[in-house]
């Protein structure tokens, strides 16, 4: 399945209006099975739904190594991702009751509890300068086709100071970032000592996701939330948000920062 569909609109103009078509990111519902037990259904995009799993049980806690998956299955057609692991324990049995979560991603608070309070501090010293964030915001603003035809899907991608490593997109800013972190695990990309950038606002289960991987910096061109800056500032990552031309709005850890 396509990630832009061409469906037809009415363009109104000052001048009058007109029948054309448009393109349209593409939005789907896609299941993701567990150990033969429904965990949860997405609204994403229909592309690299098997990053977008692994990647979502990675954020969860429910997964730590790609040694762990014994089977993973994907149907495109159907919409299902069925995971088998071993070697893992078994998760808490309350998350597998039906739920929905939205492209918003609003509703996935309820994943987020006890395991948050074990997530490990930071300690990256890497550092970056205002000029090689700049530079990669330019980058990575001019990296998604799919944004740049429709401007209805969110971009995530993984750097190091100077380049874009791995990126991805989707209709949710939170499933962009878990394909770039299902890639990683899967193919081995370290992602310690590099950071994350977001075109989506920066909340709470975004830094638990984040700080998950090791990961010190994350940058977007959208701002924080309150509790996204605090979490932040307790998890020893650095925030920078609302990067717009040669501005930028250093939240917490500005001494990563020169």
């Amino acid at each position: 399945m396509d990630s832009v569909e061409m469906l037809p609109v009415k363009r109104i103009t000052k001048e009058g209006e007109s029948s054309t078509e448009q393109e349209v990111a593409t939005e789907i519902l896609v299941t993701i099975f567990l150990n033969g037990q429904e965990l949860v259904t997405l609204l994403c995009s229909p592309k690299e739904l098997n990053y977008l799993a692994v990647g979502f049980l990675v954020s969860e806690g429910l997964l730590k190594s790609k040694d762990e998956i014994k089977k993973m299955e994907v149907d495109d057609w159907l919409g299902v991702v069925r995971i088998e692991t071993e070697g893992s324990p078994a998760p808490d049995s309350r998350l597998f009751a039906k739920r929905l979560i939205a492209s918003g991603c609003g509703g996935a608070a309820t994943f987020y509890s006890v395991d948050d309070a074990t997530i490990p501090k930071v300690e990256s010293q890497m550092r970056i300068s205002a000029d090689e964030v700049f530079a990669l915001v330019n980058k990575f603003q001019h990296s998604s086709e799919v944004y740049l035809a429709t401007h209805g899907v969110h971009s995530a991608a993984l750097c190091d100071r100077e380049s874009i490593l791995v990126f991805n997109e989707d209709i949710g800013r939170h499933s962009a970032i878990d394909k770039i972190f299902g890639k990683c695990l899967l193919e081995d990309i370290p992602t310690e000592n590099r950071l994350i950038m977001s075109s989506g606002r920066i909340t709470s289960e975004i830094l638990h996701k984040v700080a998950r991987r090791g990961v010190p910096i994350i940058i977007s061109i959208s701002a924080p939330t309150s509790l996204g800056v605090k979490i932040a500032d307790e998890l020893g990552i650095t925030l920078i948000g609302s990067v717009k031309g040669q501005k930028m709005n250093v939240y917490t850890n500005d001494w990563r920062l020169s």
